[in-house]
């Protein structure tokens, strides 16, 4: 039976994700990160293990024919998957489990119906501001940016999928809306703030 509780975060690139999140794990107990697999190059500052595994195209499809992802997808001419194993691991124990993919991915797992999840799609202010993001990160080129632009567009038509949407405007105020989430959906599944399941205090 599963304890942890799973949740999906989807963003445009951009939309300072990785840094709500970051800000978010360091306040909520009992909150881990799912680690996916890229065939990607690492960014300045990212580290095997810690933000991604990083892997070749071939070892990435050797995992998908061995059926070892709950969810893939190709984007941005590179391969992203989640790998079952270790997510059911932590959900088993007790831990709630961000899980940090794209719209396909998304759909993917939704659809594959193997955990309960909980989605949240980050949105930026407007594309105007999303666009002074990606150029203000100084790492894509003129044409990286503009097919950054036209996925944001096809992703932002699909927010309504989910669950629930933040925008991501003041940093500050988007950290506290998912902690929120958070918190509720312990809440509704009887558990503590710090994720321990209450009704095994009454027993």
């Amino acid at each position: 039976m599963m304890i942890g509780s799973l949740f999906i975060v989807s963003a445009p690139s951009g939309t300072g994700k990785t840094t709500l999140l970051r800000q978010v794990m360091d306040k909520v107990e009992r909150l881990v990160f799912s680690v996916s697999h890229t065939t990607r190059a690492p960014r300045r500052g990212e580290e095997d293990g810690r933000d991604y595994y990083f892997v070749s195209e071939e070892r990435f499809t050797s995992m998908i024919k061995a059926g070892a992802f709950l969810e893939w997808a190709q984007v941005h001419d590179n391969y992203y998957g989640t790998a079952v194993s270790p997510l059911a691991n932590r959900l088993e124990r007790g831990y709630d489990v961000i899980l940090d993919i794209d719209v396909q991915g998304a759909a993917q797992v939704r659809s594959a119906d193997k955990f309960p999840c909980v989605s949240v799609f980050v949105a930026p202010p407007d594309l105007q501001e999303l666009e002074k993001r990606l150029r203000g990160r100084e790492s894509d080129d003129e044409r990286t940016i503009a097919r950054r632009l036209a996925n944001a567009r096809r992703e932002l038509e699909r927010c309504h999928e989910y669950q629930y949407l933040i925008v991501n405007d003041r940093l500050a105020d988007a950290v506290r809306m998912l902690c929120g989430i958070l918190y509720a959906e312990r809440a509704k599944n009887r558990r503590a703030v710090d994720g321990i399941v209450l009704d095994e205090r009454y027993r």
